[in-house]
C-alpha cells in the first residue's frame, strides 16, 4: 500500500501543482499524489508548468482542482502557506510548509519556489524513510 499525499493551497495553480510534481517524480516509490485549492481557477500558472519543465517535471497535463476532487482519508496533508484555513481533512499527518507564492512575480521567484520546495519534499522522503514523520498511527512502509 501506498501513502496518499496531498498538497493544498488557494487555487491550486502553482505551488501545490508543483509539490505534486515533485512528489510524483521524488517519491513515486512511496506516495500516491495529488494537489487541490479550496478556491476555484482557471489555470495552472504557465510560469509554474516552464520551470517545472526545466527540471523535468512536466505539468502540462495538470488542472486545478478542488478539496472536494481528491481522496477524503489521506496519510499526510501538506498546506503551502496560503494564509488560509483549509476545511478538515482527514489524515495521519500535516504540516505547513510556510511558501511564499511567486504569481505575479517573474520568472526567478517560479524557480526559486520551485527550488524550495524539492527540499522540502526531499526532507519529507527522509523523514519518512527513517520512520521520524510523526503521525497518528505508524506509516507501514513494507512492500513499497
Amino acid at each position: 500500500m501506498r501513502l496518499k499525499i496531498a498538497f493544498v493551497c488557494t487555487h491550486n495553480s502553482c505551488r501545490s501543482q508543483m509539490a505534486e510534481g515533485w512528489a510524483k517524480k521524488m517519491g513515486g516509490h512511496l506516495f500516491d499524489a495529488y494537489s487541490a485549492g479550496t478556491e476555484e481557477y482557471p489555470e495552472v500558472k504557465p510560469d509554474a508548468v516552464a520551470v517545472m519543465a526545466e527540471v523535468g517535471v512536466d505539468l502540462s497535463e495538470h488542472y486545478p482542482k478542488l478539496i472536494k476532487d481528491i481522496p477524503g482519508n489521506l496519510d499526510i496533508l501538506v498546506t503551502m502557506g496560503c494564509g488560509v484555513v483549509c476545511p478538515y481533512v482527514p489524515n495521519q499527518h500535516q504540516e505547513d510548509w510556510g511558501l511564499d507564492d511567486p504569481s505575479g512575480g517573474p520568472i526567478e521567484g517560479f524557480r526559486e519556489t520551485r527550488d524550495m520546495i524539492r527540499e522540502r519534499m526531499a526532507d519529507l522522503i527522509e523523514r519518512i524513510e527513517k520512520g521520524q514523520l510523526k503521525a497518528d498511527k505508524p506509516f507501514n512502509l513494507a512492500g513499497r
